[in-house]
């Protein structure tokens, strides 16, 4: 992985992916009590960044390849974002989803035309059931992190933060980003070793699914003793990449954890003070800079907002509750 492949993957996403700004609002300055710019990559298309890694990989591959057809495993944002790419490719696409993904989630990839296979997330083996399938029809797996095309895509992100940061004269802040298998951390954090060295990267995940934060704090890479059990879904993943766990280990700073409320609230703020719209997961960054203010250095902070696939019951449940 390096910066030419994110690049490379940032000309291919020209004119396809929308290059979503940066957002403030004095209110979420002042909760956090520092200037809060937030990049609302749930206007992306698909409602996440998941677009960029899933165009950057579908783009790369051999037309023999497309034409065969590919598959991917997601709850919900990797599949939409791959969907849409493979179907603008004319690409056959079968997606592997757990059963308790959310039904906004599973309707919408098959809306995009894919062929969605559900599993169950406790007792079914992800890896084991693609690798199957993609053998059988001859697809090409396109993993939802540990994929170098696909962290290339999401480093896009970070291209367009640090050209973002210096219109805004900040040179120096922590960025927070919601971080599952840590995919978009770690092509975020390579593209600012690049281009704009005084940003860092700080993973945020949720309560109880720390496998980042425990493992840039071991120095190898930790599991999750379980898969399921937050609102966070999107971010649920059993351990770091082993392609993005060197890279986050390298560049990026310790890990942030926020509580599931945390990111309720959150969510609640960014609809009421952006007119914006977060799933749970897309939100932990956001919670981190708000409501853990004391872990965080520096008079700025930017926040990824990295999805909006929500169901509506849940984000009613967030206004409801915190008032947004």
């Amino acid at each position: 992985m390096n910066i030419d492949m994110i690049e490379a993957a940032a000309e291919r996403l020209s004119g396809v992916a929308i290059r979503t700004p940066l957002l403030s609002s004095p209110f979420l300055d002042d909760i956090a009590g520092r200037r809060v710019l937030v990049k609302p990559e749930c206007i992306q298309h698909t409602g996440s960044f998941k677009f960029r890694g899933g165009w950057s990989a579908v783009s790369a591959l051999p037309m023999a390849d497309r034409a065969r057809g590919v598959i991917a495993f997601s709850s919900g944002n990797h599949a939409q974002g791959v969907a849409l790419a493979a179907r603008r490719h004319a690409a056959p696409c079968v997606i592997l989803m757990p059963s308790d993904a959310p039904r906004v989630k599973i309707d919408n990839t098959r809306a995009l035309g894919a062929e969605v296979v559900l599993y169950d997330r406790e007792t079914g083996n992800r890896d084991a059931i693609g690798a199957a399938l993609a053998e059988e029809r001859g697809l090409t797996l396109i993993r939802p992190f540990d994929e170098p095309q696909v962290i290339a895509g999401q480093g896009t992100v970070g291209l367009e933060i640090a050209e973002d940061a210096r219109r805004e004269d900040v040179a120096e802040a922590e960025v927070l980003v919601p971080c599952g298998g840590g995919g978009l951390s770690s092509g975020i954090a390579l593209a600012f070793e690049a281009r704009a060295p005084g940003l860092t990267v700080r993973p945020v995940e949720p309560d109880g699914f720390d496998d980042v934060k425990r493992s840039l704090a071991s120095g190898g890479i930790e599991r999750n003793n379980r898969t399921a059990g937050s609102l966070c879904d999107a971010i649920l993943t059993p351990a770091p990449g082993e392609i993005t766990f060197p890279i986050l280990k390298r560049l990026a700073r310790p890990g942030l954890v926020v509580t599931d409320d945390e990111a309720l609230a959150a969510m609640a703020a960014a609809f009421a003070r952006l007119h914006v719209v977060l799933e749970p997961g897309g939100a932990v960054a956001l919670a981190a800079a708000l409501y853990h203010a004391d872990e965080i250095a520096g008079g700025t902070v930017i926040v990824v907002a990295s999805g909006g696939n929500v169901d509506r019951a849940l984000l009613i449940e967030a206004l409801n509750r915190f008032g947004g």
